[in-house]
């Protein structure tokens, strides 16, 4: 089962988060639906946070551990939000059923293949060594020079836990990762069709949505609407939050 933090009372509405994140990440979100009248899943997906490692990781067996939460808390009629990774399991979930999903909102990703482009973060994150002991600004300093950005450390860091007194570990599953890093990027399946009212919302800075997609994803998304929010890139939700929930809300209300 998928760990999860729940928060609120109302309709239900889930957040996935992407690539190496968790449900941490969103927290402040939590609270902001939560107040709007929603019962609020932050879930951590596999061999993501503190859910459960597994050598199995592709889009379908996260679309299915999805189904299986969906199941134990009895969620129907669900809206969903998606961010990167987790907005493709977000539409693989929602066209595979669609009578679980009211409302989707995909954050920064298509339904598209995607090369893969984090081989940079992974070979920082290689080369951290834990049996060294090291503390959380030793791991920072390591990863400088393959992560010069700043916000990525940070979002990277916040994986770390203590394992056990004086020895921190990733909570991600790396050597997974290594292996099944094409997974991250493969396109979803040509005849995916998800009717119900769906929001991409993309950064006015990011390559991930082009306008030369919009064709693809109109016809399997046909009830779609497309936001840019300008100035920001790939973490629209982090760099501009107040139009990130001013957006989505309106879509869900």
């Amino acid at each position: 089962m998928l760990y999860s933090k729940i928060e609120g009372e109302g309709k239900p509405l889930i957040i996935i988060h992407g690539f190496l994140g968790m449900s941490d990440n969103w927290k402040s979100f939590g609270s902001l639906y939560a107040a709007e009248g929603f019962q609020v899943h932050m879930i951590d997906l596999r061999n993501h946070g503190r859910s459960f490692h597994s050598d199995d990781f592709n889009y379908e067996v996260m679309s299915r551990d999805l189904l299986e939460y969906c199941q134990h808390y009895n969620l129907n009629e669900c809206s969903i939000i998606g961010h990167s990774m987790g907005g493709k399991v977000a539409m693989l979930f929602a066209s595979t059923y669609p009578e679980l999903v009211e409302k989707l909102i995909i954050a920064d990703i298509g339904p598209k293949y995607y090369a893969p482009h984090h081989q940079e973060i992974l070979a920082g994150l290689n080369a951290v060594n834990f049996s060294e002991k090291p503390d959380r600004a030793a791991v920072e300093e390591t990863l400088y020079p393959f992560i010069p950005d700043f916000g990525t450390r940070q979002f990277l860091i916040k994986s770390l836990y203590w394992a056990e007194p004086g020895q921190l570990a990733f909570r991600f599953n790396l050597p997974v990762f290594n292996i099944k890093i094409e997974s991250i990027g493969e396109a979803l399946p040509d005849d995916n069709r998800f009717d119900k009212p769906t929001l991409f919302i993309r950064g006015g800075n990011s390559r991930y949505i082009l306008d030369t997609d919009l064709p693809e994803i109109q016809k399997q998304f046909p009830n779609f609407k497309l936001v840019t929010i300008p100035n920001v890139g790939h973490w629209l939700h982090a760099e501009n939050p107040k139009t990130f929930f001013e957006e989505t809300i309106k879509f869900l209300k």
